[in-house]
C-alpha cells in the first residue's frame, strides 16, 4: 500500500500531521507494507529567500489582526505541537522560501535519505530556527544524514531536482490539492489536513479492507491553504 503525503516544510500542520500519522503507522499491523512517499508543496513559491518581518507580523497582515493576537495564535499552535512531543519555537522564525529545501528532499531520496532529511528540515524550520534556503544549511542537514556537504552545495548551486519539485506540485493541483498536509492512499483514498492519530489509523485500515474512502465531513482537518495556516482557538 502506498501512501503520498503533499507538504511543506514551513507548514506547522505539516510537521504535526507527520508526527500523528507516524505514530498511526506505527500501531497499523501492515505497517511493513506501507511505502510512505513525501510530496512537495510550496505554500508560497512567490515568498522572498530574505523577508524583512518576523512570523507575527506576517500574520497579523494576512488575518487582520493585532501583533498580540497573532502571538497569541500561535501560542495555541505551539501547545499542539507540544502535544505530539514537538518543540515550535515561534519567536525566532525564519521567514524564507523552502524551494531549495524541496530540491535537497530529492536529493536525499536518491540514497535513501528522503524521510529522515524531511525530518530534519522540519526540526531546522519550526525547532532550530534555521533559514532552509540558505545552502550551507541544507548542506549540513544533508551531511548529518550521512550525505556528501560538497555534493549537496554542487546540487544546490544549479538546478538539480527543480523539475521534480515542479512536477509534484503540478500533480498535485491536477489532484485538486490546494493546502498541506494532504495524504492520498494508493490514489484513492484521501485525507486533508492534520488528523489525529486514530483517524489516520482508521483511514489505513479501510483502504487496507476494502479501499472504501471516508466520508467527507471525517477527513478534514487543521491545514495551510494558500500559504494561509488557520490556527483554532483552545480554551
Amino acid at each position: 500500500m502506498q501512501v503520498e503525503i503533499w507538504s511543506d516544510f514551513a507548514c506547522p500542520f505539516c510537521y504535526i500531521g507527520k508526527r500523528r500519522f507516524e505514530k498511526a503507522l506505527a500501531a497499523f499491523e501492515h505497517r511493513d507494507q506501507v511505502q510512505v512517499l513525501y510530496r512537495s508543496f510550496e505554500l508560497d513559491p512567490h515568498s522572498p529567500k530574505h523577508v524583512p518581518h518576523d512570523v507575527y507580523d506576517m500574520l497579523s497582515g494576512k488575518y487582520g489582526m493585532s501583533r498580540q493576537e497573532a502571538i497569541k495564535m500561535n501560542h495555541n499552535l505551539a501547545q499542539q505541537a507540544a502535544a505530539e512531543g514537538l518543540d515550535f519555537r515561534f519567536a525566532g522564525l525564519v521567514l524564507t522560501n523552502t524551494f531549495d529545501a524541496h530540491r535537497l528532499r530529492h536529493f536525499a531520496e536518491k540514497a535513501g535519505k528522503g524521510a529522515e532529511v524531511s525530518e530534519l528540515l522540519f526540526r531546522a524550520y519550526f525547532t532550530d530556527n534555521k533559514n532552509l534556503s540558505q545552502h550551507d544549511t541544507l548542506a549540513d542537514i544533508a551531511e548529518a544524514v550521512g550525505l556528501d556537504r560538497n555534493e549537496a552545495l554542487s546540487v544546490l548551486a544549479g538546478e538539480q531536482f527543480s523539475d521534480r519539485v515542479r512536477g509534484e506540485e503540478a500533480d498535485g493541483r491536477s489532484l485538486g490539492i490546494r493546502g498541506v498536509p494532504y495524504y492520498i492512499i494508493d490514489r484513492q483514498q484521501t485525507l486533508s489536513g492534520a488528523q489525529q492519530e486514530n483517524m489516520f489509523l482508521k483511514a489505513l485500515q479501510q483502504a487496507w479492507s476494502n479501499r472504501q474512502p471516508l466520508p467527507s465531513s471525517e477527513v478534514d482537518g487543521d491545514s495551510c491553504i494558500d500559504g494561509i495556516c488557520a490556527v483554532p482557538e483552545q480554551n
